[in-house]
């Protein structure tokens, strides 16, 4: 299968901790390597992070770069997949916040899935914008001033979301497409 997409000298970073939903995380990137991207997967200390799959704990992970040695300077766009325990760690941290605000400021693609959005909410970064995510948090998003759409892909000058692991060919696609229309930085 030939690869539509031309995303070299796209370099991609990947936020994420313990608890993060394995395919949300894993297929995207792949898709992105595939595609020529360079990815760099964030943790907030550096270290290995485990995943989520379905109903137990996944595979675990080599992060490349802790959070506090990363500049979103350095990147074309910010991957934040989805799983509860991960988002809800990611959302308590003002480093990890401050990170994906910068993209926000700056005017990079944030890609976004499932419960990935909850720490948009703590950024106050919803207001106005279209969006979908996990269904469970849609209340959350529309409380912030989200205009939530049940849609397997939602985009929105730059932010694209989407709902769940069942939405991931959808979304790979997007993501791709966004970065290849992109200019080079």
């Amino acid at each position: 299968m030939s690869n539509p997409y031309n995303l070299k000298g796209k370099r991609i970073a990947v936020l994420a901790t313990h608890g993060f939903e394995q395919s949300e995380l894993l297929d995207p990137v792949e898709a992105l390597q595939e595609n020529g991207a360079a990815v760099d997967i964030i943790s907030p200390d550096g270290e290995e992070i485990r995943g989520w799959h379905e109903e137990n704990w996944g595979q675990t992970i080599a992060c490349d770069a802790a959070l506090s040695d990363c500049d979103p300077a350095d990147y074309d766009a910010i991957l934040l997949p989805g799983g509860v325990m991960n988002s809800d760690k990611l959302r308590t941290l003002p480093k990890a916040r401050k990170f994906v605000a910068d993209f926000f400021r700056e005017g990079k693609p944030a890609f976004v899935i499932c419960h990935g959005a909850q720490i948009l909410i703590d950024c106050d970064l919803v207001e106005g914008r279209k969006m979908t995510s996990y269904a469970s948090i849609a209340p959350d998003l529309l409380n912030a001033g989200a205009d939530w759409r049940d849609r397997e892909v939602v985009e929105d000058e730059g932010l694209i979301t989407s709902r769940s692991p069942d939405d991931l060919p959808a979304f790979c696609a997007s993501i791709c497409k966004e970065l290849d229309l992109q200019e080079a930085t």
